[in-house]
């Protein structure tokens, strides 16, 4: 089994729910790639995968959490000079509807 020639720092983001935006700060341009757990397997064979992202050319980047699931972000160096230090922060995504209260 293969793996990436080219250094990335992962972060497992876990369980997270739908809306959720995951703000990502870079020291220089990468790609930024977010993941289910099932692409990042793919990603770390070399096999061809999905993500969300792409290079990111300016920092801080926004990404969404598309659907209720446990996600990975990679940012990785390939295509560009060097692995950018990187920063991730989890902003709430919309509120849940208010519980109503039993009479």
């Amino acid at each position: 089994m293969s793996k990436p020639t080219f250094r990335f720092t992962h972060y497992d983001l876990k369980e997270q729910r739908a809306g959720t935006i995951i703000e990502v700060t870079l020291s220089a341009v990468n790609n930024v790639r977010l993941m289910t757990p099932a692409n990042f397997q793919r990603f770390k064979e070399t096999l061809d995968f999905k993500y969300i992202g792409g290079v990111a050319k300016k920092s801080p980047i926004k990404l969404v959490i598309p659907e209720n699931a446990h996600w990975h972000l990679i940012v990785d160096m390939e295509g560009h000079h060097g692995l950018a230090e990187s920063k991730v922060k989890m902003i709430a995504g919309p509120a849940a509807a208010p519980k109503q209260k039993a009479s």
